[in-house]
């Protein structure tokens, strides 16, 4: 089993599928940018070279709100953006239009349903349908299979995904304790002893 089916097995299925083409994709908030590929054409001689260009991604720590916490995400600069402009990371997932869903993928999906179980977040959308006149709806969590997941299943699948949260973060600090990038060996960038002139003898 791949670690997205294993990520994703308890929770509701995400309606547009994981991302083949971008993998990496799957794991942040990259709000459907992926590997361009085109020509850079001589002025002079008009040769065509083929080129690409990747997406500009970031690895940011965002709060959440609901989640009463900070984030580590990799996410692009252009999500940054609407993140910053929507006000916030909780209301950029919880966006309702379909365009907003499809931007999401597999990361942004998780990390979404993770934030509609907090009581927060219901109690938000209870007042909302009590405004709208709607009835009380009845709460369920549903698997990727369609059966109905138990109260303590639920609790467990919450527990272990703040697990990894905790786990990311911890790894990220010990990263950037020993030194920022990892594929920096030690004493780089370190200033050397100057080296003594000979004496000369006569």
């Amino acid at each position: 089993m791949s670690r997205i089916a294993h990520d994703h097995q308890k929770i509701p299925e995400y309606p547009y599928g994981p991302n083949l083409w971008y993998k990496q994709s799957n794991h942040g908030l990259y709000g459907g940018t992926r590997i361009q590929f085109g020509n850079t054409i001589s002025e002079r001689t008009e040769i065509k070279n083929r080129r690409k260009w990747s997406p500009n991604i970031r690895q940011k720590r965002l709060w959440s709100v609901a989640l009463n916490r900070w984030l580590r995400i990799r996410v692009s600069t252009r999500v940054l953006r609407t993140i910053d402009k929507v006000g916030g990371l909780d209301e950029y997932l919880l966006g309702e239009k379909a365009a907003r869903i499809k931007d999401l993928g597999m990361g942004g999906w998780m990390l979404r349903w993770r934030i509609m179980q907090t009581e927060a977040v219901k109690d938000r959308f209870r007042e909302e349908r009590r405004r709208l006149g709607l009835p009380e709806m009845v709460e369920e969590a549903l698997r990727v299979d369609g059966r109905t997941l138990s109260a303590e299943e639920l609790q467990g699948e919450i527990k272990g995904y703040d697990r990894e949260l905790d786990e990311n973060e911890r790894m990220a600090a010990e990263r950037a304790n020993d030194g920022g990038d990892e594929n920096l060996g030690m004493g780089f960038m370190e200033e050397e002893a100057a080296l003594q002139k000979p004496q000369m003898s006569l």
